[in-house]
């Protein structure tokens, strides 16, 4: 048995009472919601906080309004967003990334802002504490050196959320809370691409909402590559968005790749060939050609780097039949190894 380290817990019952207790000591202070990433990284002594805040207790975090502009506080369990119909039918995509993630079980507890906030994950990392100290450690916790590729200057854990890439598809913003106040930023500006660094959430912050625009005349999609059909992180992932018009012309697009580098992964190119055009069979294979260069996985995480990122391609593509309205359920049997009714 893997016993925790000691610490203080802390259970708030508002917000302002959470930040405070945040603010105390924001460097020895972690946040726990669902608990299904901190507490195994407590147990390994990737994380050892002297003071836990729980947040489950926090009534204004938790809801869900899919009434125009969709609003979800940060400790909704995925649960909770894939038993809504309107979210459902309003964000297809989000709905489909959130039913992926984990297990059934796990999804019971764990929350929105949870896996928005996951920890970079990177096989040197994610061990026991003995098997990392046999290694000297890694520059992620208590080493030098990044294993993954020892000359790097910077951490390379990889991002492995699975509704952030989703999210940022669709334009969602996140708000959080200090005892600075409020303040709003898009879902993209809250990752950066360091494996260590990984949020620009500052340490005294807490994630309260999320928001997503209003999705009427949009079609969304998620994508997701993993070893089985549930329990694992993706590999590799491809969330996509995009507005249509009666003609079936794209209006706007967004692409969003996962689990290829240490934070959502962008492909703005994929805009610009598509906007103003019908999604053709050959429009598609452009676009997926655009994202394949962009994608550069690292030796980090389960399979072949080579073959992962060979893997884009198909997904991108899949994801984009997906929102023209193809069949698709087969291939992600086949592919997703999952079928989503």
């Amino acid at each position: 048995m893997i016993r925790l380290p000691r610490f203080t817990y802390v259970a708030a019952r508002s917000i302002a009472e959470a930040v405070d207790h945040l603010a105390a000591s924001p460097s020895e202070t972690m946040l726990l919601a669902g608990g299904t990433d901190l507490v195994p990284n407590m147990k390994r002594r990737q994380q050892v906080p002297r003071v836990v805040v729980g947040l489950r207790g926090v009534p204004e975090l938790r809801g869900l309004d899919a009434s125009g502009a969709l609003t979800l506080g940060t400790t909704t369990t995925l649960t909770e967003i894939v038993a809504n119909d309107q979210l459902r039918a309003a964000c297809p995509g989000l709905w489909q990334a959130a039913l992926q993630v984990a297990t059934p079980h796990l999804r019971n507890m764990a929350t929105l802002g949870g896996n928005l906030c996951l920890d970079t994950r990177c096989t040197y990392y994610d061990q026991s504490q003995e098997w990392r100290q046999a290694i000297n450690f890694c520059m992620k916790k208590d080493g030098n050196t990044c294993w993954v590729a020892t000359s790097s200057p910077k951490c390379l854990a990889v991002s492995s959320t699975d509704t952030a890439p989703m999210l940022q598809a669709l334009g969602a913003s996140v708000r959080l809370a200090s005892t600075r106040g409020l303040r709003t930023i898009d879902v993209a500006d809250l990752f950066a691409n360091d494996g260590m660094h990984y949020l620009t959430r500052q340490p005294d912050e807490i994630l309260t909402d999320v928001i997503v625009p209003d999705q009427r005349g949009w079609r969304s999609a998620y994508w997701k590559l993993r070893r089985r059909g549930s329990f694992d992180f993706p590999v590799a992932s491809a969330a996509v968005a995009a507005r249509m018009g009666a003609d079936h012309v794209v209006q706007d697009v967004r692409l969003v790749l996962g689990a290829v580098a240490s934070r959502p992964l962008a492909i703005p190119r994929v805009t610009d060939l598509l906007t103003g055009h019908v999604l053709t069979d050959e429009r598609i294979a452009e676009a997926a050609d655009a994202a394949f260069p962009l994608a550069k996985p690292m030796d980090n995480t389960d399979y072949e780097l080579v073959w992962r990122k060979k893997m884009i391609k198909p997904l991108v593509t899949y994801a984009l039949r997906d929102l023209r309205g193809d069949d698709t359920r087969e291939l992600r049997r086949r592919i997703a190894r999952q079928l989503l009714a």
